[in-house]
């Protein structure tokens, strides 16, 4: 994921009313990407790729089994959103 697309992402996440309709818009507009909703205090202590007003972004990488945030954008096969 590069940074002109991580930041249309949170833009979009952004304008959503609440997470789960920033869930939905981001699916549409990144169906290769896993979007998950999490809850802001799970995420503590991670660091967001990016931080709007109302939405925070973390970049998703995946073994094929197990879930971590990671800050490598090659890695990154989806978005936690909060």
């Amino acid at each position: 994921m590069n940074g002109d697309l991580l930041a249309e992402a949170l833009a979009l996440a952004d304008a959503a009313p609440g997470v789960r309709e920033a869930a939905s818009a981001l699916r549409q507009r990144l169906p290769g990407l896993r979007i998950v909703v999490v809850d802001a205090f799970d995420m503590r202590d991670e660091k967001p790729a990016a931080r709007g007003a109302r939405r925070a972004l973390y970049l998703g990488a995946s073994d094929g089994h197990c879930w971590q945030v990671t800050d490598d954008p090659a890695a990154a096969r989806g978005l936690f959103v909060c």
